[in-house]
């Protein structure tokens, strides 16, 4: 079968003959393009930003006149989702569900990326069995050195302005550096995506980041990131939306952008958004007059037809961006607005082993900390420009001794440009060692890995401990520039040709946060309607967990996470074990007085604790064992976000509500504050009290047993979208059900 001939070698997809005549054959304007932003403002009644914007144009089943905000559970229908090496396990959900073919072909990309070093018969047998699957649904597929997934699907447009594509890896923030709205999802999202289309996301709150100024020669977006990591690194921006604005935006260019979008990931958000302005979109005429040179072309009079027009990235769809203008409403809201002046900002590093600590160059130039290797890797900063900056500086010169220095590019794509500039031999005269396009050593796969004792620097996006190599060697984040020039000298340094009589003095850059209070129409709770079969109240007792940052291990031990044996009934004689051996026995003397779910009311005991509840890893039984010990409701300051997406998936309600987490901390724990159990030092506080949570109007009710008086507290209730999920049992359900309506004639 042909494979697709593209600028860098047979790397593209497996059949251009299949999928060309495929998107050829419909129409570019599907579905989800052909929606009109300009009938989205006609219907807006309230303000919304950009993102919001977004979100609303790929959300199906919205009630009629409902306008997307920060906070809503939505059902969504992104462009397209992306699974790397990933895409085994994903198959096996998928299989295990019930699911025998794609929704919608043209949504998946499969992009192996990861292990590509990695030729071990059992490897090649998994990337050999997920080509398999592609071809067979038709699925398109970027086999192991076309490039990092990330690199692949912005440079083929599946990542394009004005979209929104979801990808089973943490780093599809990236995609917001060219105006997409792009953000990680779980597996079984992933799975659910293939077989139904859609999946459930809730909208995270707005942060508007403000870049003024203009940077000093030298400086680059790694540095302004790498700043922003740790001048706010007190989870200022954790589970939000960014939304990037200012007048230094403009200066920014693309590979900039999206080296600051990849790592708003590092720094805690789930999306982080970059402007379509005049910078971008000639960023885009270029990209697409190399594209044209992919293939033959002819004039007009010649009578031969011309070539097929990529199916993403081409020009009806680029005038049709130029028309949208598609902005945030002056008016929008956002829950904080930081300022941060790129003119006050030099060079800067991130370590050792912790992106929220970030140091000027200079300070750490003058400790001359020596390094044992080197690292030009990543989605992060492999791309042309990046390898021009280190060529630049490599130009001339070479590795020092004792020092490991170690490339892979972006992608194939990205390599062949940086052949044909003379970059890449550039990097190989001095001394560079070279890996196939791929996460290698960023995600600590393949060869030249850190090893003990060992101190690194590296232009990947983390670096924490264990993470590159050995958790007993040190790792710092870099711009490609200071990466190179420490790789000559040995030490961490900046390139001769950075002139520190052009960089504004070295101190803190100039930085200003201001919170934004909620209006009352977004703070306040309203009317949600109920999906049919899903309860109209929660009620029970009331337990209360004075702990924050209470994480998985906690609330079901890793001991157990691999223990497949273990059924529902076991996980809840375990759950919460090693945070309070009590608590299962504790729910279920409780559990023996409930009364059965009767369509109405659904009794349970409900859970109260602090913030960032569920923090820690993606194990699932952290919220089935709760489920399954009688729990139905867990209430919080806020929540882990992939604990809140397991707990979804597997009809866990969970709600917020830092005022009752207040009240409760103020009464009940000791000391009056989280973190030593109660005022007798129990880790679960029994209250003797009984809560009611009114799920269409989000209003809750807390009763004192000992005087029947009741306090009311607003919460925002779950969507429609998580409402039904629960009455179908969680998200495989969720899939089934619509696996057999569609099935039926």
């Amino acid at each position: 079968m042909p494979v697709y001939e593209t600028n860098s070698g047979r790397f593209g997809l497996f059949s251009v003959r299949h999928t060309a005549m495929r998107l050829l054959a419909r129409p570019l304007a599907r579905a989800s393009l052909s929606r009109s932003f300009a009938t989205a403002a006609q219907e807006r009644r309230t303000p919304q930003t950009v993102i919001e914007k977004v979100v609303q144009k790929y959300a199906v089943g919205l009630p009629q006149g409902k306008s997307v905000k920060a906070g809503d559970y939505v059902m969504i229908r992104p462009e397209h989702v992306m699974t790397h090496d990933n895409t085994g396990p994903v198959i096996s959900k998928f299989n295990s569900i019930g699911a025998t073919k794609i929704h919608n072909p043209a949504q998946p990309v499969f992009t192996l990326d990861h292990d590509v070093q990695n030729k071990t018969p059992k490897n090649l047998a998994k990337y050999a069995s997920i080509e398999a699957f592609a071809r067979k649904h038709a699925v398109d597929f970027y086999p192991a050195g076309r490039g990092i997934g990330h690199q692949v699907l912005v440079e083929e447009g599946y990542a394009f302005p004005n979209t929104l594509t979801v990808a089973s890896d943490s780093h599809s923030n990236m995609y917001g550096g060219v105006g997409c709205v792009g953000t990680p999802i779980v597996r079984t999202d992933a799975a659910a995506l293939w077989a139904t289309g859609k999946t459930w996301w809730q909208v995270p709150r707005m942060v508007k980041v403000e870049l003024k100024g203009k940077l000093a020669p030298g400086v680059t977006g790694k540095d302004i990131i790498v700043a922003l990591c740790g001048s706010f690194n007190k989870d200022e921006v954790l589970n939000a939306a960014i939304e990037f604005t200012g007048d230094g935006v403009a200066a920014l260019g693309v590979d900039d952008r999206l080296t600051i979008a990849n790592m708003t990931t590092e720094w805690g958000a789930l999306a982080g958004v970059f402007p379509i302005d005049n910078t971008l979109l000639k960023w885009y005429d270029q990209v697409l007059s190399k594209l044209e040179l992919r293939t033959f072309s002819s004039s007009a009079s010649s009578g031969i037809p011309p070539p097929p027009e990529h199916p993403r990235i081409n020009r009806r769809r680029l005038d049709a961006l130029r028309a949208a203008k598609l902005e945030s409403d002056p008016d929008a809201e956002y829950s904080s607005h930081l300022v941060f002046d790129l003119s006050t900002l030099v060079p800067h590093i991130s370590g050792p082993n912790s992106v929220k600590v970030s140091t000027p160059l200079p300070v750490l130039e003058d400790a001359h900390i020596a390094i044992q290797k080197a690292y030009l890797v990543s989605c992060t900063n492999s791309r042309v420009s990046d390898i021009a900056a280190a060529a630049a500086v490599m130009k001339g010169n070479k590795v020092a001794p004792g020092v490991e220095f170690y490339i892979a590019a972006a992608s194939s794509a990205v390599q062949q440009e940086s052949e044909r500039l003379g970059d890449w031999d550039t990097l190989i005269m001095a001394g560079a060692k070279v890996l196939p396009a791929g996460c290698g050593p960023c995600i600590g796969l393949g060869v030249g890995l850190l090893e003990e004792g060992e101190t690194g620097i590296s232009a990947t996006n983390r670096n924490y401990k264990g993470r590159m190599g050995h958790p007993k060697a040190q790792a710092y984040l870099a711009s490609p520039a200071v990466v190179a020039a420490s790789a000559i000298k040995g030490y961490i340094c900046g390139p001769a040709s950075l002139d520190s009589a052009k960089l504004p003095p070295v101190q803190p850059p100039t930085f200003s946060i201001s919170n934004i209070p909620a209006s009352t129409s977004s703070s306040t709770a309203s009317d949600e309607p109920l999906f049919t079969g899903f309860p109209a109240t929660f009620t029970g007792p009331l337990f209360f967990a004075p702990q924050d940052n209470l994480n998985t291990d906690g609330i079901y031990p890793g001991k157990y996470t691999y223990a497949d044996d273990i059924t529902l009934e076991g996980q809840a004689k375990v759950v919460m074990e090693n945070y309070d051996p009590n608590f299962a026995s504790l729910v279920a003397e409780k559990r023996k007085t409930f009364a059965s779910f009767d369509g109405a009311r659904k009794e349970g005991v409900v859970l109260v604790s602090g913030y960032n509840f569920g923090t820690g890893s993606s194990r699932e039984q952290a919220a089935t064992a709760l489920k399954a010990a009688g729990v139905p409701l867990v209430i919080a300051g806020s929540f882990g976000d992939i604990f809140k997406r397991n707990a979804i998936n597997n009809g866990l309600v969970c709600l917020e509500s830092p005022e009752l987490v207040r009240d409760l901390t103020e009464r009940y724990a000791k000391d009056g504050k989280r973190g030593a159990g109660g005022k007798n030092g129990e880790l679960t506080v029994d209250m003797d009290m009984t809560i009611e949570v009114g799920m269409k109007d989000g209003k809750a009710v807390v009763f004192a047993a000992n005087t029947g008086e009741g306090k009311t507290y607003s919460l925002r209730p779950v969507g429609a979208s998580v409402q039904e999920l629960w009455v179908c049992g969680g998200l495989e359900g969720f899939i089934l059900k619509e696996i057999q309506a569609e099935a039926k004639p």
